[in-house]
This record gives structure tokens, sequence and C-alpha cells, in this order.
């Protein structure tokens, strides 16, 4: 008779029992001849990875009398979508018919040691910098420092809060009140942000603040200026608009740590993507130009804008701090233009009424047009004249009368040709081109015709008129490369006859009309202006220079005379070929 032998106890069960234990997370130590160090080093590694999940798929046992070996695939799911997938094994060892696991670090890692686990760690991408148009670093990746204080146990919040505000004042701040201060402070009871301040003031304040418990200093990414005073209402907005655009995508990589942390080796890495630098339409040198032009009168309220006709990029946008004070006035601020508009009027009558810079027009020094008189500055007449040279001197009454033979709503449209009356959402900033009166009666479009009545126009504006003519089309203006502007309306551009006509008229005011005189080197087109209100008159110039591909506006409110526009407009142009000549630092 043959002796029956036994069938083997498979070491199945105890595997599956292992593998359901770690994809749910329970402790499996048990299964284990050293369960405590199972369990602290899966439940350190799953913590250490942030998992989310855990797959493991058995692919075979290897198993003799009293010895198996598993073979199996770990997934792990981590956050954001991510996953580390590996191959791996554990050793299990039979006795009294019983499979029990031989514990190696190797069976949740082939990597892993003797107290070592696995951890996710994050690979910062490098942060981007802001750059001008012409390619200089305007903001770079940079720390800001935020002052924050405990209230909970703080006695006197008056005087607490004088002691803050006098350091970061004696630090190079700007605190605020400290009666302000306190006000704040009192209503809180715990944390109180006072306020963000730069590396320079951040680092004096950390120094002034070490030994105080209730005071913190902390460190937070920011986007530092290359020049503190560089127009800095415009770096701040676009500092605020591409924070999330220089950030980048982070890099990540799975490292073996010990219990301290110390890392070994990485078992995976995903290099960072750092962000391109964000490209902003402001020119370095341009807005350097612009800005020194403008404080030539500081005590005004003076502002320049220039955009590239091409392309619409914004280059400059400079006003003094008299004109601070009323906001971004160079941008929305809206103002009679005066004579300026008569790029307009002169558009209509080439448009409307068949008129060339040729045309014999008249120019006398005063005209009743429906009993409204119009007179020219300090009356003067040239009788009747070719178009160009009434454009170039600057003739009230020919312009009046041009404009009171256009139909109603005929000028309002011609202006949307050139972007006037157009309204661009341009991310970062707010804007307002200006408005002109749809003309219903003929005082409203005599008036019109020469700036004066109900039309309106900003410096903006008016500079994209000057773009138009340069370009030939209204150029949609820009700021951040990455940022589209939205368009209130399609409007046909002008037709190239008109823009023709106009540069020649724009061209024979620079070279011998009411802007003659101008130092700046290149062939610079332009219309001056002067327009009259209760309290003075406002002096507007704008025009473009075609050698560089800039188009500008500059106005000084209640500055007088054309004249000091066009002088601070041809200092502009002059330090800007001086800045261009500067070698690159």
């Amino acid at each position: 008779m043959v002796a029956c032998t036994p069938k083997p106890v498979s070491a199945d069960p105890t595997v599956d029992s292992i593998v359901q234990a770690m994809e749910s997370g329970e402790a499996f130590g048990e299964f284990f001849d050293r369960s405590a160090e199972v369990d602290d080093v899966f439940t350190s590694t799953y913590e250490g990875l942030q998992a989310e999940g855990i797959d493991v798929e058995v692919h075979d046992i290897e198993q003799n009398d009293s010895r198996a070996t598993a073979n199996y695939t770990i997934t792990w799911d981590l956050p954001r979508d991510r996953e580390l997938t590996y191959d791996t094994s554990m050793v299990l060892t039979k006795a009294n018919d019983e499979w029990t696991g031989r514990w190696q670090p190797i069976m949740v890692h082939p990597s892993l040691g003797a107290n070592q686990h696995l951890e996710l760690r994050s690979i910062p991408a490098e942060r981007a910098s802001v750059v001008s148009s012409d390619g200089v670093e305007l903001m770079r990746p940079g720390l800001q420092y935020r002052v924050i204080v405990d209230m909970r146990d703080v006695e006197g919040v008056p005087a607490f809060a004088g002691r803050i505000a006098a350091a970061i004042n004696d630090a190079g701040g700007n605190a605020p009140e400290a009666s302000d201060l306190a006000s704040e402070m009192s209503e809180v009871d715990g944390n109180y942000s006072v306020g963000l301040f730069n590396e320079e003031i951040g680092k004096r304040l950390q120094a002034r603040f070490a030994d105080d418990p209730q005071v913190r200093i902390n460190e937070e990414p920011a986007l530092v200026v290359r020049d503190q005073g560089f127009a800095r209402d415009l770096m701040s907005r676009v500092s605020n608009l591409v924070s999330d655009d220089v950030d980048g995508v982070n890099g990540w990589s799975v490292a073996v740590v010990n219990d301290e942390g110390a890392a070994f080796s990485n078992v995976v890495e995903h290099a960072p993507d750092p962000s391109p630098a964000v490209r902003v339409s402001i020119d370095y040198d341009v807005q350097r130009a612009a800005e020194e032009a403008v404080n030539l009168r500081a005590d005004s309220q003076t502002m320049m804008v220039a955009i590239r006709p091409s392309s619409g990029e914004i280059l400059a946008v400079a006003q003094t701090e008299a004109a601070d004070r009323d906001g971004d006035v160079a941008l929305s601020g809206q103002y009679p233009p005066g004579s300026v508009f008569k790029i307009i009027t002169a558009a209509a009558g080439v448009d409307k009424q068949g008129v060339d810079r040729g045309s014999i027009v008249p120019c006398p020094g005063t005209m009743d047009i429906y009993g409204r008189v119009v007179t020219n500055y300090n009356g003067f007449s040239l009788g009747n004249v070719p178009l160009q040279d009434a454009f170039a001197s600057s003739c009230n009454t020919t312009f009046a009368d041009m404009s009171t033979r256009l139909a109603p709503g005929e000028l309002a449209d011609e202006g949307k040709q050139f972007g006037l009356g157009i309204d661009f959402e341009i991310p970062g900033l707010t804007t307002m081109t200006g408005s002109i009166p749809e003309g219903e009666t003929p005082l409203e479009r005599t008036e019109a015709g020469y700036g004066q009545g109900y039309d309106l126009a900003s410096p903006f504006g008016m500079a994209m008129v000057s773009a138009t003519v340069a370009n030939g089309s209204t150029p949609v203006p820009t700021l951040v490369s990455t940022e589209e502007t939205k368009v209130s309306e399609t409007v046909e551009p002008p037709s190239e006859h008109v823009i023709n006509e106009l540069r020649s008229m724009m061209r024979q005011t620079v070279t011998s009309g009411t802007a003659a005189g101008m130092q700046a080197q290149g062939e610079i087109f332009g219309k001056t202006g002067e327009a009259e209100i209760n309290q003075g008159s406002h002096a507007w110039f704008t025009g473009y220079r075609a050698d560089d591909d800039i188009a500008f506006a500059t106005l000084v409110v209640l500055g007088g005379g054309s004249e000091t526009s066009v002088s601070i407009t041809d200092s502009f142009f002059q330090n800007l070929d001086k800045h261009r000549a500067e070698p690159q630092s």
C-alpha cells in the first residue's frame, strides 16, 4: 500500500492578508516577525509620501517546503494625480504549518535600509523675472517681509501700537498713524498683520524685533522691482497681475530619508518646469525719459503716455506727484483736448467733405457761426490758405466751420476710427480714451471741431489717435504679453487717403507750424493744442516719431500755451536718445 503525501500548506492566504492590509492602510505587523518595525516603516512611508492610496499587485509566489518569496508591484497614489510605481518582494518562512513574514525594509521599497522610509519632496521651480519690451529686467524674484503682532497678551494697546509704528518709521518704512493702528489692533484677539515691507526695511525690522516674542517678521516670496522709484504704480499693477504667472510648476522627488528627515538618495525625481520671463510692454528707457520729462513741470499735473503704433504696446505712462493725487489721470482722466482734436476734424473733412491738404479753406481771425463767435489764438488771421497751413497754424475758425458742416454723428464716428470713444479693457490697467458728442445742434458741432464744448480725451486716448495715424489703423493696446485686451467694438480703419493727408499735415506742424523749433532728432509728426477752460487753459501735444515707432501724448493741466507741452516732449525724445546711447548695465 502506497502512503499519501500531505499537500503543502500554501503561503498564498498569508500574502493575501498582508496585501489587503497594505491597501486598506491598516497595520499588518502581526504577520511579521518584527511587527513594530514593520508598522513604523510602512506608516512613516505612507505619511511621508502624503499617499492618497496604494495598490499592490502580486505577480507570483515562489514557494518550497519552508520558504516563500512573493514578487509584487506597488503603486502609490500621490497628491496632484502623481504616481510612484516599482517592483519589490517579501520573504516568508513556515513554522508549525504557519507562514510568517521576515521583516526587511526592501518589502516597502528595494532601496530602503534600516530605520529609513520614503518621503515626497517638492523641488521648487525657479521664479520668473518680469522684463521690459527692450529686454531690461524690471522685477526679479525676491522676498518681502510681513510684520505680524500677537495681540493676545498685549497690555496697553496704544503704547504698543506707537512702539510698532515708530520702529517701522525708523527702519525707513511708512507706518500707519499710531492711533489708527491702535484702533485696528484693539479689534483683534490673535495675530494682526501690520504690513508688508521690502527686503532692506524687513531686515532692519528683523534685527529690531529679534527678541520680542509679540512681534514676528515673516519672509514671503515677492517680485522685487529693479528701481524703487521706477513706474511705481505700473510695477505694482503688473506685480499683482502676473504673480501667478511667474511661479512655474514645481518638480517633485521621492527620497529615502532617516528618522530625522535627512535624505540619502532619490528613488525618483521630476525636474521643475520654470515659467519663462514675463514680458511687459513698458520700455525701460522710454519710461525713464518720460518720467524725467514730466518732472520738468513737477509743480503741475503733468503727464505723458507713449505707445508703439505697430504693436499697441504701452511703452510708458508717466505723471507727476501732483497728478497722482487725482489717480491714473494719464490713462483715464477726461480733459477737453483743444486743438489736438483737429486731427479728427481734419480726417472727417477729408473723409466726408472731399477736401485734402491742398484744398483752400478760410482762416479768418474770427468767424460767426450760427451766432457762436469763434476766435483764433490772439486773433491771428491767414485769409484763404491750403488746409495743411490752417492745420499747422491751428486755425480754430477753419475747423469750427468744417465741423459745423458735418452731419450729426459723423464726427463721433470718425473719432472711433482713431480709437477715440472706443473702450479698451486692458488687464492691469483702467483706461478711458474719451468721448465726442453726437452734435445734434450746430453749436455742438461748431465747438467740437476745435476740441471744445463737450469733447473729452485722456492722454492715453490722444496717444491712441496718433498711433492710428502712424500705423494706418488703431492698434490694440497691451501691457502684459500673456494677457489679452478686449475691445468694445470693431470699427473700420481710416482710409489710406485720410491717413496720408493727416501725416503730411502733422509733419508740417512740426517743421513750420506751431511745434516748430524742436531740437530732438528724427522725423516727428504732431499736433499742438490749447484747451480753454474757466480757470485757464491746458497745454497739449500729441504725435509720433517715425524713426523708432513711438506715438505720444503730453498734457500739462492748466499749463497755458502748447509750447509748454512741446518743450516737455522735446526733452523726452532728447533724454530717450541719451539713455539709448548709454551702455546697458
